[in-house]
């Protein structure tokens, strides 16, 4: 059966604050952890006013520490702002914390503007870009997570505390061949991010799997992919959950990004032009919007098309409410359980 994760960026709802999406998130974490989800990712941006975090390791202290089953990771960690061996300590912290519940995913992207990659970066890596460093900084993070660091390593001996016996799930984030070469490279797990809009993720995810190397992160090629999605009893009102999102990706397109996430009425009352309705309507091959059974449908054709038995499901939906809905309705057509639920019933 396939299996659900879900891929949360902490939106700023249209007449809500910072506190209001924080506590959003903690809703749809707790319900994900007792509708079967797998996992729950949470995104690295910067200088986003409609987004609410930027830290996602903070995050997933706080929804480990309110959940009991369900895996809690990074959609990514950007690596290249940060010391690899500060990552590597924070998240065996986590791992130590909440024992086989702990994902680490990384990705390149900055994450915001230059503005933003200056101010994370000043005074750092003056001879070289910090995403020419990415590479060498996955080797790195993985020899400190498995106190591996070779005796020729620029900082031989080098150990990451608490020294445990387990590791979190390292996984590479990208949108692109060249972060699934790396990822089958280094022998780590690989997820693609599709709700990007990106093209070529079915050959990149097959790259990875045909060059996939072995190694102590992972015996055997591990995949995922990341799909917007919008779930509703009827396809009209799937269909009006989502003009939230059309909106806000259209201000984003624009260069004028909006403050929020704008209410579905707003996005339904908003008189887009001509080049605007064709991007939305091209946008739709990149997204899942539907009735449980037409949702359910698309993803399994699409799981099949990425060769991969796991998808994150990205729902950018104005109202929490109908946001849970969409999630409780996916999990009802896949069928998604956990021990407590099956106990309950």
């Amino acid at each position: 059966m396939l299996k659900l994760g879900i891929l949360d960026q902490s939106h700023i709802n249209e007449g809500q604050n910072a506190s209001d999406a924080l506590n959003n998130t903690l809703q749809l974490a707790q319900a994900a952890d007792k509708l079967g989800y797998s996992r729950y990712w949470m995104s690295e941006h910067h200088a986003f006013p409609s987004l609410a975090h930027s830290s996602p390791e903070i995050m997933i202290a706080h929804i480990a520490s309110h959940t009991s089953r369900i895996r809690v990771g990074s959609g990514g960690i950007m690596l290249p702002h940060y010391s690899a061996y500060k990552v590597a300590e924070n998240f065996r912290l986590l791992e130590a914390l909440y024992p086989n519940r702990i994902d680490l995913g990384v990705g390149r992207a900055p994450g915001g503007t230059p503005l933003v990659n200056h101010a994370l970066q000043e005074g750092k890596f003056p001879s070289m870009h910090a995403a020419d460093r990415y590479p060498q900084q996955i080797v790195d993070l993985i020899s400190y997570l498995n106190d591996a660091t070779p005796s020729d390593h620029r900082f031989a001996g080098l150990t990451a505390q608490p020294s445990i016996d387990r590791m979190p799930e390292l996984w590479l984030l990208g949108s692109s061949g060249g972060t699934a070469d790396l990822a089958a490279m280094t022998g780590t797990s690989y997820a693609f991010a599709q709700f990007f809009g990106m093209t070529g993720g079915e050959d990149a995810v097959a790259h990875y799997k045909e060059h996939f190397q072995p190694s102590v992160m992972s015996p055997t090629p591990k995949s995922l992919a990341a799909i917007t999605v919008a779930c509703a009893d009827t396809e009209e009102e799937a269909e009006h959950l989502m003009r939230s999102n059309d909106l806000y990706f259209i201000a984003l397109r624009e260069n004028r990004p909006l403050p929020y996430l704008p209410s579905a009425k707003t996005a339904a009352d908003y008189h887009y032009n001509s080049t605007e309705l064709a991007h939305i309507q091209d946008t739709r091959r990149f997204r899942v919007v539907g009735t449980p059974d037409q949702v359910k449908e698309k993803l399994l054709q699409f799981a099949a098309d990425y060769q991969t038995d796991e998808l994150l499901i990205v729902s950018a939906i104005h109202d929490n409410q109908a946001r849970i809905r969409s999630y409780e309705l996916l999990a009802e057509a896949f069928e998604l359980s956990t021990p407590q639920t099956q106990t309950l019933s």
